[in-house]
Formats: C-alpha cells, structure tokens, sequence
C-alpha cells in the first residue's frame, strides 16, 4: 500500500527529533509523467516515469543542513536524519535561518477553489500519441513544412510539507500538453518554430489540430530570414517572449539578491521603474493556473501583492530568511526543493494590459524589429545593461516586410521598462500574464 505523503512527513520529523534536531521542516514529493514524441510520422520516444523524492531540513543553533532521497525505509530515515543532523553541526551559522513563527503559518486553505488538478484518470499513451500525430499532420498539411517533431504529454505532482512548527499541508497538480516543432528550409536557409499549448485541465486544451497548424504557419514565415540592418530602433517583444523581459525586473528585486547588494534596483524602492499607468502583480491564488499555491515552502498562507503598483517599486521579494537578512517580513514567496532550503521565488504574475491589439502597436511602431525568440543573454546585474540574441521580423510602415535572424539587442534595463507600451494580447491561462511590449530606442546589431 503506498504510504501517504503526510504520514511520511511525519516520519522524517520524528527522525530529526531523535536524532538532536531542534527543528526540522520535511517535504515529500510524488510524482507521474508521460509523454510520448512522434518524428518523421514515427514513434520517436514513449516515456512514462513515477518517482518519490523526500527531504529533509534541520537547524541546530542557527545552523541549517539538507539531505534528500528516493528510498523511504525506516533504515534510509534514519540515517538522513542522522546524516543531516551532522552535517549541520559542521554548517556555518546563520542568524536569519529558522522555521516560521507558528502564529504566522497558514491554517486553512481553499484547495478545490485553486482547480490545481484535473481529477479525471492519466490518459492512455494512445490518447497522447494520437494528439501528437494531429499535430505532426496538421504541420505538414502546409506546404514546404518536410519535418515536424510533436508531442503529446501529461503530468501530475502531489507534494506535502510538514515542520515541528506545527504546520502540515499538501496539494497536487496536474498538466496536460500538446507541442509540434516544425521544420522548412534546407542547409544554411533552415529556419523551424514552433506551438505548444499547456492546460491543467484536459478539456481546456486547444485541439492537436490548432496547435500543429500555428507551428506550422510559424515555421513558414521565418521562410527566408536574414539580418536586419544596425541601427537604433523600437523594439516589440512579442507575447511569446515577453515575460522573459519582466522576469530581469523579478530577479533584480528577488530578496536574495537584494541581501547580496547584487541588483540594478537595489536603492530603487518606492521610487518609479515602469511607466506610472502599469502595475505588475502576483497572485499566488489565481485559480485553475498551473503555478498557483495556497502557501509557500515555508508554510506561510500566499496572498496576491503588487511588486509594481503605478510605475512604483513596492517591495522586494522575500522569504523568511531574507526578510530578517533585510529586517523586513516575508512576503511568503519560499520556494525550495527535496535537496535545497527555501529561497525566493514568484508563482503567478500580471502586468497591466494596454488598450492596443498586438497588430495596432505593431502599426504605431512604424519602423523597427518585432522579436518573436530569444537566445543566450548578457546581463549585467549591477547596472542593468542587457544584450540578447534575437530573431523576428522587420517592420516598415506599420507592416511585418520580411523574416529577420542573427541579430543582436541592447539596451539598459532600467531605461527600457520606463518606456513599455504593452499591447492587449496576454494569454489568460498563463502563469505569467505579460502581452506584446513596445521598447522604444533599443540597439541592434545585425547586417
């Protein structure tokens, strides 16, 4: 009979206890994946995996040290427990680390409010495999596509986290997907793209059918791409990519390195770093969201805040360890791992959306480069200045000309979110709700 996660969370902190522990906090973490890919109109790949990993954490006079593992018999319990608490005597001391106050712990939660998982039984592979193979056929009905690579996937995790505080708690979450990778071109004149879609629900999910077509039509009009010319120019990022130019303004109020004086934004708070209309918000609790949570990895209840509220910097991202680093209270944004203690870390966010369609602000850029993919990244966490590798399309007159790659934007991060002009574009079911953003003045490097 498998053994509850709870039960076993129990066992490890009964482990610690016995072992010289002071406190301890433990997580267990079950989970089931399969997925099934389809190449050149053949069975590529079916993998199907189940794992069990549990860890456990133990302070002793401000000291803290982790271990993990797969194996849970009382023998291997032990020994971690004994294992961990050695080595955190051997650890050096930290005066912030420490379990949550039990006053500040979450004591009730809304799990089936959350729709974190889809309750209907794990698809057969055949279902997976024939959702791959719509989508590998619906790629090539376009012509000049000759390869699609497609996929059919599906996931669940349950995971429980218990600490001698008190606090025990535990959810689970499901995700049913669906992605083609298409293929056109030959030799040095390949270009690919691709589609995918992810739901927590199955019956959210777009059709096979969809998700292979857009491939496909994506794949296409990067037919023919070539550099852009040099210059300075607006720049769109489009919704696809959008969130990776929030997730620089994430990482440099993360309290981690705030603590560290490592961020462009450290003397930043309560002053302006976005255009004074736009906010930018988590919420932790948004339903039926892949990434939502009723409490985070230090047990503390999650609420939704706004990091950026009218172009303000409100606050830095904290867990507890942090927030006593900077005398300042959790935000209860702890994430952690079996193997890791909790560090900080954002689960759903929103930035305000504009009144423009993706097509009206390509239209009111005028001249300039619209990014659809990035690659690789340089950039400087103490003064903001960023260059990345991109490719998209050129625009003239308000009109997407011709496929461009091999090219090359800089610019400074503080500068470039002053100037964001978002569209009205973002995809609602996603963890990260960011549309299409127009940056004025960026630099390109291409032809």
């Amino acid at each position: 009979m498998t053994e509850p996660l709870d039960r076993l969370t129990e066992r490890l902190l009964d482990a610690a206890r016995r072992a010289g522990a002071e406190a301890a906090d433990a997580l267990a973490v079950r989970g089931t994946s399969l997925s099934i890919d389809i190449r050149a109109r053949q069975l590529e790949q079916a993998e199907r995996a189940e794992s069990l990993e549990v860890g456990l954490r133990v302070l002793i006079g401000g000291r803290q040290a982790c271990v993990s593992a797969s194996d849970v018999s009382d023998a291997t319990v032990a020994a971690m427990a004994e294992r961990a608490v050695a080595m955190a005597r051997e650890a050096p001391q930290d005066p912030h680390v420490g379990l949550a106050d039990p006053a500040q712990i979450a004591r009730d939660w809304d799990l089936a409010g959350l729709e974190l998982q889809d309750h209907m039984d794990e698809p057969a592979p055949a279902a997976l495999e024939e959702d791959a193979r719509r989508a590998e056929a619906a790629a090539l009905a376009h012509g000049g596509i000759f390869q699609v690579e497609a996929t059919g996937a599906y996931s669940r995790r349950e995971m429980h986290l218990a600490a001698t505080n008190g606090f025990s708690g535990g959810y689970g979450r499901s995700s049913r997907s669906i992605s083609a990778v298409a293929f056109t071109g030959s030799g040095t004149q390949m270009e690919r793209d691709w589609a995918g879609e992810t739901r927590v629900f199955a019956a959210d999910l777009p059709s096979p059918d969809w998700v292979g077509e857009l491939a496909g039509a994506r794949a296409l009009a990067r037919a023919g791409a070539r550099k852009p010319r040099t210059g300075h120019f607006p720049v769109i990022y489009d919704e696809r990519v959008s969130s990776s130019l929030m997730s620089h303004l994430l990482s440099a109020v993360n309290g981690s390195t705030i603590a560290r004086g490592g961020s462009w934004l450290r003397n930043d708070l309560g002053r302006q770093v976005l255009p004074a209309h736009l906010s930018f918000v988590e919420d932790p609790l948004r339903p039926r969201t892949g990434s939502s949570r009723p409490f985070d990895g230090e047990g503390l209840p999650t609420r939704r805040r706004a990091i950026v509220e009218n172009g303000i910097l409100t606050g830095w991202t904290l867990d507890l360890a942090t927030g006593r680093k900077l005398k300042m209270p959790s935000t209860a944004n702890a994430a952690r791992s079996t193997s890791q203690p909790p560090s900080p870390s954002v689960s759903n966010t929103e930035l305000t959306a504009g009144i423009l369609t993706r097509e009206a602000l390509i239209a009111e850029m005028g001249t300039g480069l619209l990014v659809t993919a990035l690659m690789g990244s340089s950039i400087n966490s103490n003064t903001g200045d960023y260059s990345r590798g991109a490719s998209g399309f050129w625009v003239e007159g308000g009109e997407i000309a011709y496929p461009v790659n091999e090219c090359t934007i800089a610019g400074n991060l503080r500068e470039m979110l002053l100037t964001l002009v978002p569209a009205n574009d973002a995809r609602p079911h996603l963890s990260n709700r960011v549309p299409s953003l127009l940056v004025e003045g960026m630099t390109l490097a291409g032809a």
